[in-house]
């Protein structure tokens, strides 16, 4: 297991990267001392990271492992589909999985996105376009939406 950091706009950033394939990106509040030198993967997953707050990458191409039920690992895949910039609610994502009626289980395995940014769960909002609903707090992903264009 290989973990590094990436300092945001947003905040800081974990990486955990186990087996050649990101597991976990996560904000974190502190920084640790990072001894080793960093994996090929690890400097690619940090530049494209990067690459992403500079506003010159809109998706990501990383080998990802999403840890989770298949059910989580189902809606992740969804949100993978919505576009940089744009925004759907969560009944949507539930429509789009076939059952509208299982909003409260969507938004539970959106809440567990263990690869936050990679899977853009900061994407998804209520059906009254409000910020509800992120890991990481409100204000960051009011502020990631903002980055992609999203209206203040």
């Amino acid at each position: 297991m290989e973990t590094g950091y990436y300092k945001s706009i947003a905040g800081n950033i974990s990486i955990i990267i186990e087996n050649q394939q990101v597991t976990r990106v996560s904000f974190v509040h502190e920084i640790e001392d990072i001894q080793e030198k960093p994996s090929l993967l690890m400097e690619t997953t940090v530049k494209q990271i990067r690459e992403y707050f500079q506003g010159s990458r809109m998706q990501f191409d990383l080998p990802i492992r999403m840890n989770g039920t298949d059910f989580q690992v189902k809606i992740w895949k969804l949100l993978m589909r919505i576009p940089y910039g744009t925004t759907v609610a969560y009944v949507k994502v539930a429509q789009e999985f076939g059952d509208s009626k299982m909003v409260r289980a969507v938004a539970s395995a959106i809440a567990k996105n263990p690869l936050l940014i990679l899977i853009p769960c900061h994407r998804v909002i209520g059906s009254d376009r409000s910020m509800v609903g992120y890991s990481a707090g409100i204000s960051i992903k009011r502020l990631l939406l903002e980055h992609e264009g999203y209206p203040k």
